[in-house]
């Protein structure tokens, strides 16, 4: 009987691992360059999740960058994750993602920093809100005099 009841527990707890594993996804994150698709080593991948209300959970979890750019995770509870990854001399990068699929992909394409935007340079590329003046409207010719 002792037998019977352990053999029946063990079933229990094994199928109860592979339903929860049906939840969980592996992440797989390739972290490049944005100018010319060369990978970053030693780039921080840290995710939080995000609850429903859209703030960040407390917690989270850090992995590092492979010499190939490459981290991965497995074990990922389906759902909305903030994703942010730094690196040395480029911006840092966030997005959140929704994990709905038991492998994802994520690739991160980093860039360098910017200048700093300042209000006293000319900025060709801005389009200004200057109202165009207005040509007056042209009269057909069947409204002119004769």
């Amino acid at each position: 009987m002792r037998n019977l009841f352990v053999g029946f527990a063990t079933m229990v707890v094994l199928a109860t691992s592979l339903l929860a594993q049906d939840d969980m996804a592996l992440l797989n994150f390739v972290v490049i360059r944005d100018y010319n698709g060369k990978p970053i080593r030693n780039a921080s991948v840290v995710m939080h999740p995000v609850e429903k209300n859209g703030k960040q959970s407390k917690g989270g979890l850090q992995l590092k960058t492979d010499a190939e750019g490459k981290a991965n995770f497995d074990g990922v509870p389906y759902g909305k994750l903030r994703i942010q990854v730094l690196a040395q001399g480029f911006q840092t990068f966030g997005n959140d993602y929704a994990i709905d699929k038991p492998t994802m992909e994520i690739v991160v394409k980093m860039k360098r920093p910017q200048g700093q935007y300042s209000i006293y340079e000319d900025h060709p590329e801005d389009k200004k809100d200057e109202p165009q003046a207005q040509k007056p409207a042209e009269k057909d010719s069947k409204d002119k005099p004769q």
